[in-house]
Formats: structure tokens, sequence, C-alpha cells
């Protein structure tokens, strides 16, 4: 698309030329929502100009309203529309696909910001932090020592070490004893040092991944100001002027992260020469050596839970400088120590032979113990500061949080556990050549079928109340359109819509059933595995015949299970890698949950915001303060998301210039719900009162954007009564033809849209006209 030229007037600027605000110029400031659009279509026009920004993010132009600010006299009565189009950030290229691996480090991220309203709870505030940024640390490690599970155990020290699982797989040859005719690299710590560059290279990965990511998005400078003398402490943390700048503390979190990933290969390698030569009569100073490398290997890991035990984001100000090069040089310690951990292992040891599996059931046992621990007292975290300032409308009462970080875990849980299932069987299709992955991970996957089972009772019922609703919104239905001649397909058609709609109401229910069975499925599973050291199958062998053929049958359909949906994951990766389309629908995802910035995991996927917030605060400021003039920024679902985040950005002054109109708005529906300490009703109703005039449309068939909810006459101050959808019931002189339920979509086309956006603008007038140029006052 070509670029608006500038046009800046040189010389003297004629007193007699009316100003901006004079003349009545107006903005209009587009923003879209989920699935992103082009400025085409937002402005409605095919020919559009790029008035500022790049490639990822920019700010367009009508070609013909690309120099508005010299004509003001032709816009009088109308605003100037641009469109801000942000889609390339989360959804740009094919590259972003590979971002689904990274879900269960988005997952735990959205827990951080979903703790409860607190007001004079910092410490209980920082505690809640801490302990997600915990489970988060857990996730990394247990990724990587699914990598060493799949690299070091299955295939250098099972199948390597086992002659006929060699033969199945010709280009591990020159690892077996047997094939090789002990070989170099035959020996058992060689084996393990060669593999560990598998997992080391996953988490030099992640450690690029986040670096790039973090120089692109988190290093991009927001808006600085001086607070105003009147300015008050906003009532969310939104408006803080270090919300959307999280350099230090991403680059911290990476640096504790990459360690733990490094280490915990160091151990996988490390801890197995290390148990060979601890035995009676091993040799001394490979016994000392081993020691020592324990020794190292806890005071490293000691040293990354400090660094990220330490107080997290710095909100209240800019941030711009680093931590201390201990901290930064940590990934450098770790590496120094898997290097040694490797020499170590690589020694010769006369004796030394690969049997059974390297004790994998310890490592994974550990983590799901210690994810467990967290996350139950996360939750009761989460219910002290609920209690203390009681929100009715919080998803499940304030446990969002900890509810969403127990999916996380059953994430990284059902990744790590398909990949290795899926492993061994490609490695051991028998199935009696080696003993496969550990016990933990086979009963975790048996535990998949009951809570299916749980989960299709639930949503069966949902399904039965969606259609009670269904026949109740039928009568509804014919109030809403009277006189019209009745079809009855048509208004089942609405009627279903509208029953539809409020599904996204049953959201908390379904996130509190799934995580509370998993946290108990994953309790049992634990025990289970750690109690019997065999598989569910075997475990159920004394017991009646029923108990044993559901056993058997709970693990072989889990492993099933959990190699198709690992499939699939991988297929639609794939697919995603080179259709657009789909690339797109996978960007909606991380519209959504990408929204945040990196507070807990430095691995998720980066957050948009951190570059379309600053985006739109610059924008908006420098138009007002060049011009003088009104602007409402209108925004469309995540966009109106975003644009309640640019508004609680601006100086006090600024913000009083601006008007919002949001429709099809998820603000309250799922962020003040979910996000009850950023979204909650102080928050909307702080917002309210900040901005000139703030208007809000929704419909009953929107399954996502829905009413304000503010309290007293706030409340219909800013929402408008829900907008009929569709317009015409039936055909009609002016519709012809059958109009859509357009649901999510096309609020613009609603006369709604353009009678309230006028009622903004006539609003936003100008108290104190600015002076004249060259002349008083």
């Amino acid at each position: 698309m070509e670029r608006a030229q500038e046009r800046v007037p040189t010389g003297a600027v004629d007193d007699s030329a009316a100003r901006p605000e004079e003349a009545g110029t107006a903005l209009e400031l587009l923003v879209h929502g989920v699935g992103g659009t082009t400025p085409e279509k937002m402005l409605d026009d095919p020919r559009t100009v790029r008035v500022t920004g790049d490639d990822t993010a920019a700010v367009f132009r009508r070609a013909e309203d690309a120099d508005a600010e010299s004509r003001p006299d032709d816009y009088r009565g109308r605003p100037v529309p641009e469109a801000y189009v942000w889609c390339n950030l989360t959804s740009g290229n094919g590259t972003r696909a590979l971002w689904l691996l990274l879900l269960p480090f988005m997952v735990v991220n959205l827990a951080h910001w979903m703790r409860p309203t607190a007001r004079g709870r910092k410490r209980t505030v920082r505690l809640y932090g801490l302990l997600v940024r915990l489970t988060a640390l857990t996730l990394t490690v247990l990724l990587v020592a699914a990598a060493c599970e799949v690299a070091l155990d299955l295939a250098a020290w099972q199948c390597a070490g086992t002659h006929e699982c060699t033969e199945r797989h010709s280009w591990l040859g020159f690892l077996s004893p047997t094939v090789s005719d002990d070989g170099w690299w035959s020996m058992p710590g060689r084996r393990l040092a060669l593999a560990a560059l598998v997992p080391a290279a996953l988490t030099g990965l992640l450690w690029y991944l986040s670096h790039r990511t973090w120089s692109a998005y988190e290093s991009q400078q927001p808006m600085t100001r001086t607070p105003e003398a009147d300015e008050e402490s906003s009532r969310t943390a939104l408006g803080r002027p270090g919300f959307w700048y999280g350099r230090r503390l991403v680059a911290r979190l990476r640096a504790a992260h990459t360690a733990a990933g490094l280490l915990t290969v160091a151990a996988a390698v490390g801890t197995s020469a290390a148990r060979f030569d601890h035995r009676p009569g091993g040799p001394v100073p490979l016994d000392v050596l081993g020691r020592l490398l324990e020794v190292a290997l806890v005071v490293a890991a000691v040293a990354v839970v400090g660094v990220v035990c330490r107080r997290g984001r710095s909100e209240n100000r800019l941030d711009q400088e680093l931590d201390a090069r201990l901290v930064r040089q940590l990934p450098l310690a770790a590496l120094v120590l898997l290097v040694l951990a490797a020499v170590y292992a690589g020694w010769e040891r006369p004796g030394w032979e690969s049997a059974g599996r390297l004790p994998g059931d310890t490592t994974f046992g550990a983590i799901a113990l210690v994810q467990g621990l967290l996350v139950i007292v996360l939750g009761v975290v989460a219910h002290v500061l609920h209690r203390a300032h009681p929100d009715p409308r919080a998803a499940i009462r304030g446990l969002g949080g900890p509810a969403v970080a127990m999916l996380a875990c059953a994430l990284g849980g059902v990744m790590s556990g398909g990949v290795s299932q899926r492993v061994a069987d490609w490695l051991d299709g028998t199935g009696t050549n080696i003993p496969g992955p550990p016990v933990l991970l086979t009963w975790q996957a048996s535990v998949i079928p009951p809570l299916l089972v749980v989960l299709l009772v639930l949503c069966g019922w949902l399904g039965w109340r969606t259609w009670l609703l269904r026949r109740a919104e039928l009568a509804v239905v014919e109030r809403d359109y009277p006189g019209e001649p009745k079809d009855t397909t048509r208004t089942r058609r609405i009627a279903r819509t509208r029953a539809m709609a409020t599904l996204t109401d049953r959201g908390p229910l379904l996130v509190a059933v799934t995580s509370t069975t998993t946290l108990l499925l994953a309790a049992g599973a634990l025990v289970g595995a750690l109690t019997t050291d065999k598989t569910p199958s075997e475990a159920a062998h004394p017991t009646p015949a029923f108990v044993e053929g559901a056993a058997e049958t709970a693990q072989a359909l889990g492993s099933w299970l959990i190699g198709l949906g690992f499939i699939l994951f991988v297929t639609w990766g794939r697919r995603a890698y080179k259709d657009p389309s789909a690339r797109r629908t996978i960007g909606i995802l991380w519209d959504v949950g990408t929204f945040w910035p990196r507070a807990a995991h430095p691995f998720a996927p980066p957050c948009y915001a951190e570059r379309a917030v600053p985006d739109l605060t610059w924008r908006m400021a420098t138009w007002t303060a060049s011009t003088g003039g009104r602007l409402v920024i209108s925004g469309h679902s995540q966009g109106s998301v975003l644009a309640a985040a640019a508004a609680w950005q601006l100086k006090p002054s600024v913000r009083k210039r601006v008007a919002l109109l949001t429709y099809g708005s998820p603000l309250e529906r799922l962020y003040g719900r979910w996000f009850p300490a950023h979204f909650g009703p102080a928050a909307l109703s702080a917002l309210h009162h900040d901005v000139d005039c703030w208007r809000n449309l929704h419909r009953r068939t929107d399954p996502i954007g829905g009413p304000v909810r503010l309290s007293g006459d706030c409340g219909p101050e800013v929402d408008r009564e829900s907008l009929k959808d569709p317009l015409e019931y039936g055909r009609t002189d002016q519709h012809p033809l059958p109009a859509p339920v357009l649901g999510h979509s096309d609020y613009q086309a609603d006369p709604a849209f353009a009678e309230e956006r006028q009622r903004l603008l006539a609003r936003l007038r100008s108290e104190v006209p600015a002076p004249r140029p060259g002349g008083g006052a």
C-alpha cells in the first residue's frame, strides 16, 4: 500500500486559517477485533494509504482523507476515519503456527492476571504472583524433562542398549555396543552425553525465540509523561506508566528458565553416571567428582529459584535497567555445568551397562507433586483475596487463576506424555524389546478417558439447558417482532442463536469442573504409580474382572487418545504453517491469550498489547495535542479492550477529549469476570468517569460481546439497549432479501452505530480554544 505523503506547511501560518477544533474537525480511530481484517474493509474504501506505522501494525486512512488536517472545512459535521490494523502482531507469518507448542506457557501466564481484586494486601498479592511464577518454572522443567525422556532414556539408553531395537533403527547402530562392536560412542555415559544435545537445543531454541520477541515487543517503550497536578491514581494497574513495558522482568525470567532447562539436562546426564559411581567399591575420584557435580547442580537450582522468587513487575515506573550481570550470566553458568556433566558422564567406566529405565518416575512424580501443591496453595491465596473484597461476577468465585494454572499443568503433562508414548511406540512397536516410558506417564494417559466421560456428561447437561433456553426464547422472539407474519424456521434460528450465545457464560463452570476433575485424577495417578510401580493394567491383575477390564481399557484408550491428540496437534500446526486461513484461526487464539504481558513465563507467546497499546496511546495523544480536535476511539471485540487499555494510559486532560465507542465488547463479559483485578466493576466505573463519554453496543445473539453492567445510573449511560438482530424479521420494501443474523459481526451496519457515534462527537467540545498562531490567547 502506498504511504501518505506528509504535508508539512512551510513558513508562517495564515492567522485567518480555521483551527481544527474551531472548524469542528474530529477523528474516528477504528480498532478491529480478533482474527483481523484489512484497512479497505474497515474504511469501506478500496484506496487506502498508510499514514504511520510499519508492516506489522499501522494506521491507515482513505486516500481522499490523507490531508484532512489541511482541509478542515470539508469535514464539518463528520469525522476523519482512521483504521488501526494490528492483526500481523499475532498472525503475520507461518512461523507463528509453531507457537502452538507454547500453549501451556501461555495458559499459565494467564493465571497470573486472574487474581481477585485486592486493596491493601500487597504481600498476599506478591505471594499470588510468586506461586504462579513457580508453577510456570515447573512447566519449563517438565518440557525439558520430557525431551530428556525421549532422547536420553528411550533412544540412547533403552533402544541403543538393546540389540533388537537397534536392528529396527539402524541410525542408532553407532551407539549400540553389539552393532558397533563396542565402539567409542557405545558407552552408556557417552550415549547420554550425545543425546543431551537434543533437549539442550530445545532449550536454546526457546531462549532464542524469547529473546527475539523480547527485542520486538517488550522493548517497545511506551509514552513517558509527567503526572498532572490533579491526577489521581488509577483504579486499575493498566493505567500505570510501566504496565506495558516488561523488559526487565522478561529478561530476568528468561535467564532463570533457560538456566533451569540446561540444569535439567545436566542432572539427567550427570546423576545417571554419579549413581553408578556411588556404588560400593566404585572409583573414588569419580565418586568425589560426582558428589561435587551434584552439589553444584543443587546450588545452581537454588539460585534459579531465588531469581524467580524476586519481586515481579515494576509497573509504577518505566524500568529501563536490566538486572545485575550475575542474573544475566546464569544461563552461561548452567551451560558450563552441562558441559562438565557431559565430560564426567563420558569418562570410561568398565562394567557400566544400560538396563531398565533411567530414573524418570522419580523426576516426573516430583514435578507432578510440586505442581499439585502449588495449585492448592494458590487456590487458598486466591480465596483469601476474594473474601477480602468479594466480586459476585468474578469467575469461579475468584478461583479462576488456580483453575487455569491447573489446566496449564494438565496440558504440559498431556503434551510431554504424548510425545513419550508416541516415540516409545515408534521405537518399539511390539512393546517387548524396551521397558518404555516411565510408569507415571502411562497412569496419566489412563486418566484421560474418565476425564472425557465427565466432560461429555457436563456437555450433555449444557446442551439440555441450551435446548430449554431455546424453547423459552421462541416466545421472546415473537414479542420482539410484533405484527410480522410468523415463520417457524426463522424464529427457531434466531432463538437458537440467542441460546447458543449464552454458552460463553457457562465457561467458568466448564473450567471449574475440568480443573477439579483433573486435579483429583492426577492425584490418583500419582499415588497409583508411586505405590505400585506398575502400569494400571498390571496393577489391576488381582482385582475383579470388571476392574481389570476397565483398567486395561482405560490404559489402551488413553494411549490411543493421547497419540491421536499429538498427531492432530502436529498436523494442525503443519497445516497452519502453509494455510493462511488456518493460520488466522490460530491467530484468534493468540489474540485472546496473548493480550497480557509475560509476567509468569518468558517462553510464552509475546504480548502484542505491549506494541498495540503504546501505538494507540501515541496516536491519540499526538493528534489531540497537534490539532486540539475531538477524537472517538471505536473498538470492536478485542479492539475495545485495546481501546480501553490505551485510554487508561492517557493523561487525564487528554482523556477528557476522548470518547469511547465499544461494540461486541468482552470488557465485562470475559475480561471483567476472568480478570477482576484489572477489569472489575471499580476499574470500568473509573474508566467511565475518566473519559468524556462512553457508549457500548451489544446484541443478545453475540457470543463474545455483552453489556458493561455498570451499577446505578452509570449503566444506562454506557450500555444501550441490546440491538435488534436481525434488523428485520422478514422481507420488507427496504429489505427485500432476508436480513442475516449478524451475531458478533457487522455492528457498523446497524443504524444505532452511526447514531451513537454522532452523539459522542456532539458531546466532545473544546472548552478553551487554542490561541491562533502568532496571536494572543
